[in-house]
Parts: C-alpha cells; sequence; structure tokens
C-alpha cells in the first residue's frame, strides 16, 4: 500500500475511535458518525475486493453512498473513475469504452446506456468483461476526465499518493481558518470538490454532501440561486469551494441584503480566471475568498491563498508539495503530484509538467496567471492579449452572463455577449462594457460588441461539458458577424 494511502486509512480509523460519536457526513436524509463512516466504508470495500480486478465506474447523486463507494475504491486500491453528471451520453460512453470498465455502480436512469455498453446488472453492480487493455498506468487510483476544448474526454491517471498529497496540503492550508463544517457545492466528479472533501475529512470536520438537484445546481451552469443560497445559509457551512461564477453569485446576493456572510471562514476558488474586481467586493463584504490554481494533470490544486499569506490576484504561493517555475516564453510548469499519464497513451516520465498557463512570480512568490498559452491573441499593434483576463472582467458587473473576445491582428478587440437578464436593454450592456473599459488599458479595452443571438452551451457545441468556451467553434460560427464590428 502507498504511504499516503495508509496514513489515510490509519486518520480515518483515528477519527473513528477519537471523535467516534461526532458527525462525519450529513446526506439529504440523514447523518452519519465518524465510527459508521468508516463501517460503511469498510463494508463496501470487502465487497469490491471480492470483485474481479478492473476499474470501477461510479454515476451517482451527490451524497453518502457516493463517497463511501469512492472511498472504498481508495481503500481496496481498485482504478475508480466517477462520470460526471454533465457529460452528454456519447462521452460517457467513451469513458466506459476507454477505461474498459469492468464494474459499474449507477442510477436506474444510466440502464440503457450500460446495457448498449456491454454491461449485465447484477446485485449491486452491473458488470461485463474487459474486451481489450486499457493499458492503464500501473498504481492509477483515479482516472479523471477532462474535456479540454474538445467534445472527446482525455482520461488523467492518477496515483493515490498524489491525490492524497494535496488533500493533506488543502487541510494545511485552510487549517488557520480552523473550519469545522464543510459543504460541498461541486459534484463529486470534479477532483477539485472530490479531494476537498478528502481534506475536509483528514481535519475531522463535518460535512454536508447534498445532491445537485437539491443545492438547486443542473448540469454544467445552470443554478437555481435562491435554493443554492438557501442550503448555503441553512447548511451553517464554515468553508466551501466555488468556481467563479458561483462565487458571483453570493457576492452578488451578500451586497444585495440577500444572505449574510455568516459563519464562512473559507472559501476557496478556482477552475477559472477571478476577475479582481470580483475579489474586491468580496473583500468588501466580508467574504474570506481565497483564490488558488491547479490542473488535473497536477492532481489539481498547485497554489493556493491561505490566511496569512494571502495577496489578492495572485493565485498564491505554490504548495509545499510542488515545485514551479517559468518558461522562457512564461509558461507555468509544475514538478510533484503530476499525473501517472493519460489513459490510452505512454506514461508521463518526465519531470516538469508544462501546464499551458502563462504566469509570472513577484518578489514574495506569489504566482500570477495570464491566461492560456494558446488562447492568447496578437493585435495590430504587436500587443499580447489573453482574452480570458477581458471576460472575466466582462463578466463580473452583474449584467453579462457570457463573453468572448476576440482581436487577432486587428487594431480593436471586439466581443460576442450575452446578458445575465435575456430581457436586458442594449443599453445596460453598453453601460457594462463602458464599466469594464475604465479598468482595463487601452489595448485590452473593448471597442465594439455584438449580442448574441442565443447564449453558449454544450448543446450547441459553444461550450465544453464542464463549461469553457470552445473557442475554434464559437470563432468559426460568429466570424462573419465579429468583423462585421471591424470599423478600421
Amino acid at each position: 500500500m502507498q504511504p499516503e494511502l495508509e496514513r489515510w486509512r490509519d486518520t480515518l480509523r483515528e477519527h473513528a475511535q477519537q471523535r467516534a460519536s461526532q458527525v462525519a457526513l450529513r446526506g439529504a436524509s440523514r447523518s452519519y458518525s465518524y465510527a459508521q463512516l468508516l463501517a460503511e466504508v469498510e463494508q463496501r470495500e470487502m465487497l469490491l475486493r471480492n470483485q474481479p480486478p478492473g476499474v470501477f465506474a461510479l454515476s451517482l447523486e451527490n451524497g453518502p453512498e457516493l463517497l463511501f463507494w469512492d472511498l472504498a475504491a481508495l481503500l481496496a486500491e481498485r482504478p475508480c473513475v466517477i462520470l460526471p453528471p454533465f457529460f452528454s451520453p456519447a462521452q460517457r460512453a467513451h469513458c466506459l469504452m476507454q477505461s474498459q470498465a469492468n464494474l459499474a455502480l449507477t442510477g436506474p436512469e444510466l440502464a440503457e446506456e450500460l446495457r448498449a455498453s456491454g454491461f449485465t446488472a447484477g446485485e449491486p453492480f452491473w458488470q461485463r468483461p474487459a474486451v481489450v487493455d486499457a493499458g492503464l498506468p500501473t498504481g492509477t487510483a483515479k482516472i479523471t476526465y477532462t474535456s479540454g476544448s474538445t467534445g472527446t474526454p482525455k482520461g488523467v491517471c492518477l496515483s493515490a499518493d498524489a491525490m492524497l498529497r494535496v488533500a493533506r496540503e488543502l487541510e494545511l492550508a485552510s487549517r488557520p481558518a480552523e473550519p469545522r463544517h464543510y459543504l460541498a457545492v461541486l459534484p463529486l466528479a470534479v477532483l477539485l470538490e472530490n479531494l476537498g472533501l478528502y481534506a475536509a475529512l483528514l481535519a475531522g470536520a463535518s460535512l454536508t454532501l447534498l445532491p445537485q438537484t437539491q443545492l438547486g445546481i443542473s448540469g454544467a451552469s445552470g443554478v437555481d440561486w435562491k435554493r443554492l443560497l438557501g442550503c448555503i445559509a441553512l447548511s451553517g457551512a464554515q468553508s466551501l469551494i466555488l468556481v467563479p461564477q458561483l462565487l458571483l453569485g453570493l457576492v452578488t446576493a451578500i451586497e444585495r441584503g440577500l444572505m449574510r456572510v455568516g459563519p464562512l471562514r473559507f472559501v476557496a476558488v478556482g477552475g477559472a480566471r477571478v476577475a479582481p474586481s470580483l475579489l474586491q467586493r468580496a473583500a468588501k463584504v466580508g467574504l474570506p475568498v481565497f483564490e488558488g490554481y491547479g490542473l488535473s494533470e497536477c492532481a489539481s490544486v498547485v497554489s493556493l491563498n491561505r490566511p496569512g499569506a494571502n495577496r489578492p490576484g495572485s493565485v498564491g504561493r505554490p504548495l509545499p508539495h510542488v515545485q514551479v517555475k517559468l518558461a522562457a516564453d512564461g509558461e507555468v510548469l509544475v514538478s510533484g503530484s503530476t499525473l501517472l499519464g493519460y489513459l490510452g497513451e505512454p506514461p508521463f516520465d518526465g519531470q516538469w509538467w508544462p501546464t499551458g498557463d502563462l504566469g509570472r512570480f513577484d518578489e514574495d512568490g506569489y504566482l500570477y496567471l495570464a491566461g492560456r498559452k494558446k488562447n492568447q491573441f496578437i493585435t495590430s499593434f504587436g500587443r499580447n492579449v489573453n482574452p480570458e483576463w477581458i471576460e472575466a472582467e466582462l463578466t463580473q458587473h452583474g449584467a453579462i452572463l457570457q463573453a468572448f473576445v476576440h482581436g487577432e491582428g486587428l487594431q480593436q478587440n471586439l466581443a460576442l455577449l450575452w446578458p445575465l437578464d435575456p430581457q436586458a436593454s442594449d443599453e445596460t450592456l453598453e453601460q457594462a462594457v463602458r464599466q469594464c473599459n475604465a479598468s482595463l488599458p487601452d489595448y485590452a479595452r473593448v471597442h465594439a460588441w455584438k449580442r448574441l443571438p442565443e447564449p453558449f452551451t454544450a448543446q450547441n457545441g459553444m461550450l465544453t461539458a464542464n463549461g469553457r468556451p470552445r473557442r475554434a467553434e464559437i470563432l468559426e460560427r460568429y466570424r462573419n458577424a465579429l468583423f462585421e464590428l471591424v470599423t478600421e
């Protein structure tokens, strides 16, 4: 057993003895003490150990059952893949085929998909024989799928040691805030949330894990704000992990007096660029927000702001388990806790992982990101501009939900916009653009914009399954509309 995994089991056993009656996990209908949690996990671990070896696929709603099975697979040293709820049927089929999963546990809604993939129903598992060797790297504990910029997800293979080392560093980073109650907001299939739960368990905190529908979250980007904010308030959460769009909703609600900061002590935010203006708004209302940075290929979190070491605008200092340096062109390179390899590709045996992100360090070692290397464009004046920076600023003022910025080879930066309120007037959007431009240098300002006929979605091919813009597809579809804006 890998050292971190042995340490992990010892920690769960210590909690089960020393915190036997403390609530470890709250679900939609019942709670479990630390002693009960360990018993539930070990019971499922034995069931998994009695099955033929192979990859275990999970597709359950967020809740105690999903966490129990996830932890059981980890302790049984059985490779596990949690299928993201926002994946399409074709993407799920791809994951099952590529991973050659021979064991699955899902809800009844996926029965037909499993049959189509060659599975036979059993109790409690769906089973099928593995047809070919999936080429799983030795030591793989989890396959986490990242859709990236294309529709075909890539399987990132991670070891238990890599994931648990990150979880331990997350727990240490949040420890000064002493959060004792953690609310899971993101799907457990999102690696960042998966490790957030591990970190909370390492701390001996109480976790609340509710179905996404109960939280008011649907698909990759649908949010019922009244329901979500109510769950955050009622849960008594002291810590949680958010993506920027969810942070925007929380900050806006607090500003409008619809919610209080309450007991929140540690709100981590990551997954995409966070506009400095949003962080300033969070600070103004007293919300303790700590921005971080990571990627699946490095077992999620690489750097993080934390209590006593928080520099808004940066993504914090690198955590102790990694080394970070910059290539000659400014690309961020990471060593430590890197992936074992992509599924179906040769194992990764290098020392430094090229992240594809551009960054810089300040004199105190805080890392600042400038966006994706491949997304950067160069204006006709020779200015390098990363559109994600401008897009993040455009969407942080409460009027614009989605923005796409383009300026390759042009004197002007052009934008496509979709409003937060579909009934909003063009004048409202124009005011939001002017407000954004006022905080940007001249070379980054939006000179002309056009209202989109419909929002970007995964269904219309403009977003990846996890909500990132498919830039090539957007440019192809709206190229003519954009160039109608050019007035040079």
